[in-house]
């Protein structure tokens, strides 16, 4: 498990416009995202270096401005997010957290197909 502090809300949010644009600077991001939510430059740009002092995103000098670029894969701060909400929430535990996402959300057809599928190649991988 990595020692990397896990991204706020806020920051996963503005982390993905990053992935998205493969770099951006702070006006980027902020055009970026969506009008409603109301954020100002300094807010974005405190979310960016957030994400910097993290170590999830390096920035380098572009004329005037600083540009941001992801140094984290995507797949890799997931697992990360998950790793922390499952040790949080769940005591670290998977299955628990399976059972309340079926129980509280249910499942399509489609869905059940797809997760008996996966079961049956982890049974077999086993």
């Amino acid at each position: 498990m990595s020692q990397r502090p896990v991204p706020a809300k806020s920051e996963l949010e503005v982390a993905r416009i990053v992935w998205e644009l493969g770099g951006a600077t702070v006006r980027q991001v902020l055009d970026a995202l969506p009008e409603e939510r109301g954020l100002d430059f300094k807010t974005v740009q405190t979310y960016l270096r957030r994400l910097e002092a993290k170590g999830y995103l390096e920035t380098h000098r572009e004329g005037r401005s600083n540009v941001y670029r992801p140094i984290i894969r995507p797949g890799q701060v997931i697992g990360e997010v998950l790793d922390d909400f499952l040790n949080r929430l769940f005591d670290g535990q998977v299955l628990p957290l399976f059972q309340h996402l079926v129980h509280d959300r249910g499942l399509s057809d489609v869905e059940i197909r797809q997760l008996r599928e996966l079961l049956d190649r982890l049974e077999d991988e086993s």
